[in-house]
């Protein structure tokens, strides 16, 4: 289940993303454990549907699009064991790879005892490759990186980094970037950090579960998803209700959260020029490390909680007056303009 960004790589590159996330990822009541979790029947049906355009497996750890939810250990090894079958190329998209294995030491019993390095090690087991952008675990402030198993595929890659970054001894990261990349990969796997992070998570959904607000269940590893959908149900999903929350709770306290649903993952139908609505529409608050205390998760509850108060009185769409004509990325640039409902 892609991010945005991803996608529009994919889409850039002429390709086409599938979604092959279990159907639970859909209902933001579930509790499931591991949301972010690939139904294998899925992935080998699309497989035998489309074996000879295939170029790789991603699997996205935390699942971002569907609500920050887990990936268990026992579905990446799944996954793997499908790729070497069909001999496709698996890797994993590990921004948040150490939150990842937080939730699998958590909800996985077999995992308790093992340690966050010891699990990561044997997530990354499973893969080909891995992609990071270096901005959420790692703790870096910006950068990403790209770590391959074998020589081929790192010359295979190579020379696309010199095309979008610079030759490999002087493009890309500069050298302060990667020291602090070098320390990160460590600190991201320090339990009492991890496990105050995730607390934090779980603390501002407890507030606003008690004030009624619908958000998808359990709560995931960086961030809040609040059900736009549910929040806003006169707005239908083509006037942007995720996005129309983002400005009343920004009107509201000052607080920017993005909208993640058919702004950002809808897409034209080349038949008929209609708008593909994505299944879910969320609204989210991601939470930065080490920066908030929990008086400031409790500002942000109670004026979200003030907008759902009000949420009746919210009566108006959003429609697109300029949108850039690259697929997946519009939704960064675009003009939105307010029309009564």
């Amino acid at each position: 289940m892609p991010f945005d960004t991803t996608r529009a790589h994919i889409f850039n590159n002429g390709a086409t993303p599938v979604d092959c996330v279990i159907d639970e990822a859909f209902d933001p009541e579930s509790d499931h454990p591991f949301k972010g979790n690939v139904d294998i029947n899925k992935l080998e049906k699309v497989i035998i549907e489309h074996r000879d355009s295939i170029p790789l497996i991603m699997v996205t750890v935390t699942n971002n699009s569907g609500g920050g939810q887990p990936v268990s250990l026992k579905n990446l090894q799944e996954v793997s064991a499908v790729a070497k079958k069909y001999n496709i190329p698996f890797f994993i998209d590990a921004a948040r790879m150490a939150e990842n294995a937080y939730f699998i030491k958590m909800r996985e019993k077999e995992y308790a005892s093992w340690s966050l390095a010891d699990i990561l090690k044997a997530m990354m087991d499973t893969a080909d490759g891995i992609s990071v952008s270096c901005k959420k675990d790692p703790l870096v402030n910006i950068g990403g990186m790209i770590c391959c198993r074998t020589e081929e595929m790192y010359h295979t890659l190579l020379p696309r980094v010199i095309l979008f970054e610079g030759f490999a001894t002087y493009g890309g990261l500069a050298g302060r970037d990667l020291e602090a990349l070098a320390v990160g990969l460590r600190e991201m796997t320090d339990e009492q950090y991890m496990a105050h992070r995730i607390a934090q998570v779980r603390y501002l959904g407890e507030l606003l579960e008690e004030g009624g607000v619908p958000f998808v269940k359990p709560t995931g590893g960086h961030a809040i998803f609040i059900d736009a959908a549910a929040f806003f149900p006169h707005i239908p999903q083509e006037y942007f209700p995720a996005d129309v929350l983002s400005i009343e709770v920004y009107r509201e306290g000052a607080i920017r959260g993005i909208g993640l649903g058919a702004l950002a993952f809808g897409t034209k139908d080349e038949k008929t020029g209609e708008l593909k609505l994505p299944k879910l529409e969320l609204y989210r608050l991601a939470i930065n490390r080490r920066t908030y205390t929990n008086s400031h998760l409790e500002y942000v509850a109670k004026k979200i909680i003030d907008v759902y108060k009000r949420r009746d009185q919210v009566r108006y769409g959003l429609k697109v007056k300029y949108a850039p004509p690259v697929e997946g990325i519009h939704h960064f640039l675009a003009h939105l303009e307010p029309f009564n409902l």
